[in-house]
């Protein structure tokens, strides 16, 4: 189970949508969730990577280096 707060507005346009469709809120909550959760994994976890990056966290090569590693 999630519990989330919305700004008025936005949770006002759910109920709006909502009503007009036959449908929960929870159904469209669920849709955005699915339709959007992939990219937001993709933005975050790039960030994190970087953040260890210029931390010094992770290390980091240069495509010449992959070329050799991999032999071509």
């Amino acid at each position: 189970m999630l519990a989330i707060r919305l700004p008025n507005e936005i949770n006002e346009r759910l109920n709006d949508l909502a009503e007009k469709t036959g449908r929960t809120k929870s159904f469209y909550a669920r849709e955005a969730i699915l339709k959007h959760l992939e990219d937001l994994e993709d933005i975050y976890l790039a960030e994190k990577e970087l953040e260890d990056v210029r931390a010094g966290k992770s290390k980091v090569y240069t495509a010449e280096e992959i070329g050799k590693k991999l032999g071509l």
